[in-house]
């Protein structure tokens, strides 16, 4: 069952569970997308360290807060947020809006409802991770008011491509 947020009138936001079939189909597309910009092999690495890797970008569902779809007025979903507890603060994952709808807001809209769960938790500290190949998010998280931080773990010793970001935000 999903919950209908407030959104701009192009399209709609609904808290989905995590392992809802759309969502997951939207994390594909951008593992794929991510797969073309930062490459799917690392060559001679270690299988260590890809093992690494794969656990540091696996979301457990049981941790996750909330997932939010974005779908358009035609029903088909057009962006993807996800807010879990990592290490007991609240982590933005997989911000994904398709390729056709990018710079139309969504992803604005869809950080302004991870900051609506986020003080609903009674938090006021985010946190996320992305990557250098990835200038339309570091855009817009810096846009809206998030700040550069040290990479943290899991993300530093397996991605060192990582950029990693923190908004504090003022109650509500």
């Amino acid at each position: 069952m999903s919950t209908s947020i407030p959104a701009p009138a192009s399209f709609a936001l609904e808290n989905v569970d995590w392992n809802d079939p759309r969502a997951v189909a939207l994390r594909a597309e951008m593992e794929a997308e991510m797969d073309e910009r930062y490459g799917s092999s690392h060559g001679d690495e270690p299988v260590e360290v890809t093992e690494a890797r794969m656990r540091a970008l696996a979301v457990d569902p049981a941790g996750v807060v909330r997932t939010i779809l974005a779908v358009d007025a035609g029903g088909t979903p057009i962006g993807h947020v996800g807010v879990r507890w990592l290490n007991g603060v609240l982590e933005v994952k997989r911000l994904i809006v398709t390729g056709g709808q990018r710079g139309q807001g969504l992803g604005r809209a869809l950080m302004a409802a991870v900051e609506d769960v986020a003080r609903a938790e009674d938090e006021t500290h985010i946190i996320l991770q992305t990557g250098t190949k990835q200038p339309e998010a570091v855009a817009l998280y810096e846009r809206i008011g998030y700040r550069a931080i040290p990479v943290y773990e899991p993300y530093r010793e397996t991605m060192p491509w990582s950029l990693c970001y923190e908004k504090f935000l003022d109650a509500v």
